[in-house]
Parts: C-alpha cells; sequence; structure tokens
C-alpha cells in the first residue's frame, strides 16, 4: 500500500505539472495582454508599470519560472482584474459556495441514480424501466443550462416554490442543485441498471437465492455492493464535471462561487485568476482520482493494489 501511494502521488505530481505547463503556454500563446482592453490602463506608463508589477514584462520562461515558484509556496498571485485583491482570497470565498453546491448535486444524483438505475434492473422490460431509461436519456442529452432556464420559468417565477437567484439558505440551493444534478444522475441510472442486469445474473447470486436469502438481502448485500463498483470508478470524473460545470449554472442563478470569478478571469484575461482556477480544480481532480482508486480496492477485496513487477 505504502508504494502504491507513493506511484500514485509521483503520478498526480506529474500530471498536474503537465496541467500547468499546458495551460500557462496556451494561455501566453493568445495574443495581447490583459491590459490593452479599451479604456483600460491606456496611459503607457502605467500599462508598463502594471506589466513590470506581475512580471509580465520578464521573458516566457522567466514567468514560467517565477509561477511554479510561487506555487511551491501556495501562492496563487494576486489577480489582475480584482486587485489588490489574491487569487488565493478569492478561491478561498468562492469554492465553500461551489463546493456546497456541487455536493449536493453529486448526493442527489449518487442516491437517485443508484435507486433509480436498481429499480429499473429489477423491473426489467416493464413500465418502470422504460419510463427510468427515457428519463436518462432525456437527462443526458438536455444540457444542465437549459433544465436550469425551465426551472427558474416555471418554479420560480410562475409557480413561486423557490427564489429564483442569488445565495443564502437551503432554498437557494435547490434548483441549482437540481439543474445540476440532471446529467450525473442520468448516467449513473445507465450504468447502476446495466451492472446491476450483469450482477444479478452472476453464480454467487443464484448461490444466495439457492440459500433461502430474502430479495432485499439479495440485492442490498450482495449484488448491490458489486453493481456499483462501475459507478465508483466514474465517481472522481463526475465530481471534477460537476464542479467545473457549476460555471454555468452559478451564472444563471447569480451565485458567488468559482464560477463567477472564472468567467471574470477569461473576460478580463486575468493570467493570474484564470491559472490559480485551473490549477485549483486539477489538484481537486486528480486528488478525488485517487481516492477513487483506493475506494475502489476497500469495497471489492479482489481487487489488490499492488506495484507491477518488471
Amino acid at each position: 500500500m505504502t508504494q502504491y501511494i507513493l506511484h500514485r502521488f509521483i503520478s498526480m505530481v506529474v500530471t498536474l505539472w503537465l496541467i500547468i505547463t499546458v495551460t500557462f503556454a496556451l494561455m501566453h500563446a493568445v495574443p495581447g495582454s490583459p491590459f490593452e482592453k479599451e479604456g483600460k490602463n491606456s496611459n503607457p506608463t502605467a500599462v508598463q508599470n502594471m506589466m513590470e508589477f506581475y512580471h509580465l514584462d520578464q521573458p516566457i520562461t522567466t514567468q514560467y519560472l517565477l509561477y511554479l515558484k510561487s506555487l511551491l509556496s501556495l501562492d496563487l498571485g494576486p489577480s489582475i482584474g480584482h486587485f489588490p485583491d489574491t487569487v488565493n482570497s478569492m478561491i478561498s470565498r468562492g469554492f465553500p459556495v461551489s463546493f456546497k453546491l456541487g455536493m449536493v448535486s453529486i448526493l442527489i444524483s449518487i442516491v437517485t441514480g443508484v435507486a433509480l438505475g436498481t429499480v429499473a434492473a429489477l423491473r426489467q422490460n416493464r413500465i418502470i424501466d422504460y419510463l427510468a431509461m427515457i428519463f436518462a436519456v432525456i437527462g443526458i442529452a438536455v444540457p444542465n443550462f437549459i433544465v436550469a432556464t425551465l426551472l427558474i420559468k416555471y418554479v420560480a417565477v410562475e409557480w413561486r416554490l423557490l427564489p429564483v437567484a442569488t445565495w443564502g439558505t437551503w432554498k437557494h440551493v435547490v434548483l441549482p442543485a437540481l439543474a445540476l444534478s440532471t446529467g450525473p444522475l442520468a448516467i449513473i441510472a445507465r450504468l447502476t441498471r446495466a451492472s446491476m442486469l450483469e450482477v444479478l445474473t452472476a453464480d454467487y447470486i443464484e448461490t444466495a437465492r439457492a440459500k433461502g436469502l430474502s430479495p432485499a438481502t439479495i440485492v442490498i448485500k450482495h449484488a448491490l455492493r458489486n453493481a456499483v463498483l462501475p459507478v465508483i470508478t466514474l465517481l472522481g470524473a463526475l465530481v471534477a464535471n460537476v464542479l467545473t460545470g457549476s460555471f454555468v449554472i452559478e451564472k444563471i442563478f447569480a451565485i458567488p462561487g468559482m464560477g463567477k470569478y472564472f468567467v471574470d478571469g477569461i473576460n478580463n484575461r486575468d493570467y493570474s485568476l484564470i491559472m490559480g482556477t485551473t490549477v485549483f480544480y486539477s489538484a481537486l481532480l486528480v486528488i478525488m482520482m485517487f481516492l477513487v482508486d483506493i475506494a475502489y480496492g476497500i469495497i471489492d477485496p479482489r481487487i489488490k493494489l499492488h506495484r507491477k513487477e518488471g
């Protein structure tokens, strides 16, 4: 286990370095600078001072090495578009909001998706199975911003059941969380159904039935535990997808999360903010994938974490 963790840690560091390098190169490959926008710091002296302050007057390799050095001390640098605010402070304010929204969405997706997929598998080729799969197809096909628009129009505006925007109480979480959860929920439901159908035909399930175990025990204790393994494998990517996909939803619902800062960073060509949010979410993704690998091995004892020989 120690060797496996060390190997995965090295892989994470290399992956993050590659992401940082590629993002840095692509960002600086775009012509122009953050200070060349019309009506913003048009004075040449002011522009030069700002370029020097943010080290943008230095050669690209020097900027790259300076940024790597700051990352080692966990300093993501000052924001260009929100000076004198720093990227660290902006993330510390925005990420808890995005994290809360994302976790509620993931919880809805997992609980509802696994339940829907399980029921559909147990009622294969019946009306509930067809309805569940139709819902799953719609959830995958319809973008979450369309779902968000429909929820705002009917639930918030016409029926006045929940607030339409901003952030505060639990009521403000419901609509954006539902909009975010439709896609992952549909994927989990389809995956759970397919996996459950395969597991229910396995020999050990037939043995459990022969022993006289109750259907509930067979499904929950034996079948479901193995059927959710593909879902767990996909969970790391789904969490990252929900957190990054919340950018548009946060903008629609006027939520003060990371999405607001990331969109502002792109509009203002805020190099520090774009790099900071990219690095932050990349680190979150690789950590999630690592935790999923560990959880996968714990849930299924047949899977052994080992170092490849040779």
